[in-house]
């Protein structure tokens, strides 16, 4: 019926105009990061592969060869980037790494029951997934979006083994009451695809406890200047900027980095931003020559994919 809008790819970092590597962000022209339309990104790594037994998933038959890596423990400092969203002036949202802070520890399902309280927003991680987010509403249930669907679930299930946390404290906005939040979050029970209003389980949760229409599909104009920036740390002194038209669109970004990891994105980083030749006489002994941005190329619509026009 019509002109069907396809989905559009995320561009690699080499395809996007960036920052100094040095991480003197200098103010030499735009960042552009990029825009994602009509895109999903929540539950493409599921459902998740068994596990690889001694006699089977990919092993020669009879089960020759060397057994399958015993899984590393979730660290966040390994798998997540650390960075800060910026609107404006204002900073919006911070995830640090910094000594002392516990906002990044990890539960099993089973004890992070014992740390939620009605309202509060729950983050599930594991190495290689988009986050999960979800709004915990008491007896021990959470209100989630999962594939086109905001449904009710025990948390334990919601987690799908993964661990979990508390994450109130990311976005630094001001939060609804607690009854106001749990309101929200099971007044939309039941949205599935057109009648949903955002594009992934983060946007979701975080406007069930904000209220902001900035977490909405299609929430703000993407015209004129790019008024959010997500900064990148990559060192304690270095640090990476992209710029956005909408929160939706960064939000996008910033979950992508979680998925890929944070190694992916260094590596991704390091590739695009080459120093050139310092000129005679200059101080700077790094430049960056981004290549010349494109728009995104269309490609084909995934089949669960979360972004459904409201």
């Amino acid at each position: 019926m019509g002109n069907q809008v396809e989905k559009l790819t995320h561009l690699s970092y080499k395809e996007v105009p960036t920052a100094d590597p040095t991480g003197v962000d200098r103010d030499d022209g735009p960042r552009i990061g990029v825009s994602y339309i009509f895109s999903n990104d929540d539950e493409d790594m599921e459902p998740q592969p068994p596990p690889q037994g001694p006699d089977g998933g990919g092993l020669p038959d009879g089960g020759d060869g060397p057994p399958p890596p015993q899984p590393q423990p979730y660290d966040p400092r390994l798998h997540e980037v650390e960075c800060s969203v910026f609107y404006r002036d204002e900073c919006i949202y911070q995830k640090s790494f910094a000594p002392g802070s516990a906002v990044l520890s990890t539960y099993t399902p089973e004890n992070l029951l014992n740390k939620c309280k009605p309202g509060d927003l729950v983050e599930f991680v594991s190495q290689a997934q988009y986050p999960h987010w979800a709004v915990y509403v008491g007896n021990f249930q959470v209100v989630h979006l999962h594939r086109l669907e905001v449904i009710n679930s025990f948390l334990t299930d919601a987690s799908q083994g993964r661990r979990g946390r508390v994450v109130n404290d990311l976005y630094r906005y001001k939060p609804l009451s607690p009854s106001a939040v749990v309101r929200n979050a099971l007044a939309h029970v039941g949205a599935k695809e057109r009648e949903l209003s955002w594009r992934n389980s983060e946007s979701f949760a975080a406007w069930c406890r904000y209220g902001k229409r900035e977490f909405k599909i299609g929430g703000e104009l993407r015209i004129g200047k790019q008024p959010y920036r997500l900064q990148i740390q990559l060192s304690a002194q270095r640090s990476h900027t992209l710029e956005f038209q909408s929160l939706e669109d960064l939000i996008m970004e910033k979950r992508r980095n979680d998925q890929i990891g944070r190694a992916a994105v260094l590596q991704e980083l390091a590739m695009h931003l080459h120093p050139a030749e310092p000129e005679e006489g200059d101080s700077n002994a790094a430049r960056t020559t981004p290549p010349p941005g494109r728009p995104p190329a269309p490609s084909s619509e995934e089949e669960d994919r979360e972004a459904v026009a409201h």
